[in-house]
């Protein structure tokens, strides 16, 4: 992938011990060792910035601009002022609880309170053990980690890392008479909700699902194999009844979204609006600190689970109601955390594309494949989006007089 490269993890070498931790639980294979001498360095061209090796280095050698050890306790010790609670909640951007979704979970682990404070972090994986300790010190006395089901982390190895480490973590936290539920680990995995009295049969969801997560059933509806479902979203995309949806991701729930947020922006004045879709694995900054990145330009973000769950429909129809332009913030191919059927996107692209450029839209929209690895990158781009929004004549209307 193109584009600048910017160091986003680094190894001080003043610090580290040779010990080569981060060597031996990197999942990508992204730190070199040198067999002699015992230094590391890490490839940025491999690294997925998932915070893993970070996270495990026992002296803080490692050096990362997204969400370090300073900036998650100042983020807590900021909430605690805010939110009268004694219970954090870390949830994997990989599964996304919703607010009901969090609560109900709570309230499974005994905890039935509506307050508490949230953060939300690329990959459970990339906390470290210093942080719980941490926090507990400051208050909370209930630290509840929401993590992918093992087979489906999106790093791989992040949450059986993680999972042995809060376990060890609350194996010490005993030692000094904390509670053996002070640190509770829960595995959530997000999948699709499907509506079998939708279902007409036409099976376009088995031949579309990159996972072989769905089986035709002989004059039945189909059959979700969920042990095998990663939350992809390329089944709810071709359904023609929406018959299947992913959670969390609902056609009719995205598109309330997006519309109240186009009244919004419009009833303020605001001018250019733009329409982000990123997919949750390509953009860390503007997903986690969008008054800062976003609303201060005009824009607004949507999250996608995947490329693949980007919906042509939701980027016409966001152009027929209000948005000025709408940009598609997607990973690479080489960086996509759900590799398969990368191929079905890219045909759904090709047929906007060539339906923006017979309605005059083309220009309108703009696909951007990003990485955390290039930081500030995502910023100039959406800036020169905006630019050129700004500099087009008003667009053609889309909706047919009555």
């Amino acid at each position: 992938m193109g584009g600048e490269q910017t160091v986003v993890v680094n190894v001080n070498q003043d610090y580290c011990s040779r010990c080569s931790i981060c060597y031996s639980v990197c999942p990508y294979e992204a730190v070199r060792r040198d067999p002699e001498t015992g230094k590391v360095e890490i490839d940025m061209q491999k690294c997925q910035v998932c915070g893993i090796c970070y996270s495990a280095c026992p002296v803080f050698a490692i050096e990362i601009l997204y969400y370090d050890y300073n900036s998650l306790v100042g983020y807590v010790e900021e909430m605690r002022k805010k939110i009268d609670t004694e219970t954090l909640v870390l949830m994997c951007r990989g599964n996304s609880p919703s607010t009901r979704e969090v609560e109900e979970i709570l309230t499974e682990q005994g905890l039935s309170l509506k307050n508490y404070i949230p953060l939300r972090l690329p990959c459970s994986g990339r906390v470290p053990t210093e942080f719980i300790f941490k926090v507990l010190s400051l208050g909370i006395k209930n630290v509840v980690s929401i993590q992918c089901e093992d087979l489906f982390c999106r790093f791989k190895e992040g949450t059986k890392i993680n999972t042995r480490r809060l376990f060890l973590s609350r194996k010490v936290l005993e030692e000094f008479g904390f509670d053996r539920d002070t640190v509770r680990v829960v595995k959530y995995s997000r999948k699709v909700v499907y509506d079998t009295l939708k279902c007409v049969g036409c099976d376009k969801c088995v031949f579309i699902c990159p996972y072989a997560a769905i089986e035709a059933e002989h004059f039945a509806t189909p059959r979700i194999l969920y042990d095998y479902c990663m939350g992809c979203g390329a089944c709810a995309l071709v359904c023609p009844h929406h018959a299947i949806q992913l959670k969390g991701f609902e056609f009719e729930n995205v598109l309330k979204r997006y519309c109240d947020s186009a009244i919004r922006l419009k009833a303020e004045g605001r001018s250019p609006v733009i329409l982000v879709f990123c997919c949750q694995w390509s953009e860390f900054s503007a997903l986690d600190n969008p008054e800062a990145i976003l609303f201060k330009r005009n824009a607004v973000t949507l999250e996608i689970p995947c490329f693949k769950a980007l919906d042509p429909v939701h980027v016409v129809n966001a152009l027929m109601n209000g948005f000025d332009g709408v940009m598609a913030v997607v990973c690479s191919a080489e960086d996509c955390k759900l590799q398969e059927g990368r191929d079905t996107a890219e045909r759904n692209m090709t047929v906007l594309r060539d339906f923006l450029k017979k309605a005059g839209l083309l220009e309108r929209f703009e696909l951007f494949e990003a990485s955390p690895r290039n930081f500030g990158s995502f910023e100039r781009k959406l800036e020169a989006f905006i630019q050129k929004i700004s500099a087009l004549p008003p667009a053609k209307s889309l909706k047919r007089e009555a």
